[in-house]
């Protein structure tokens, strides 16, 4: 009879420290259940730059998921080709910026020899 309540102690010990290691794990992996203030409605954790977008900064966008939402593979094809599409217009920015750099540096030269003379 005592080998059967010191079974049943040692069961209930073990037990005890199997709950306190899952609660611990819980607790830690998942917080303390403190709630966040709501967003506002017409919030969106959607961000991009104010200006100079990449298409890197396209390609980092992510969409909540919603019950009637939008397919993902769509989502992400169509960001893919506006990611490509905005790396190859700063491409051509810059070749132009380029360009119109070199044109000036070669003008400005000409115009200081005619202010010399």
């Amino acid at each position: 009879m005592i080998r059967g309540v010191q079974t049943l102690l040692l069961y209930l010990l073990v037990m005890a420290v199997v709950v306190a290691v899952v609660f611990a794990v819980v607790w830690f992996a998942f917080g303390r259940g403190e709630d966040l203030p709501p967003i506002e409605r017409d919030a969106t954790l959607t961000r991009l730059p104010r200006a100079g977008i990449s298409g890197d900064d396209v390609r980092r966008l992510r969409f909540a998921l919603v019950l009637r939402g939008y397919k993902q593979s769509e989502v992400d094809w169509a960001l893919e080709k506006l990611a490509r599409e905005v790396d190859e217009l700063r491409t051509v920015i810059v070749d132009l910026q380029g360009r119109d750099a070199n044109d000036f540096s070669r003008r400005e030269p000409d115009a200081a020899q005619v202010d010399e003379t």
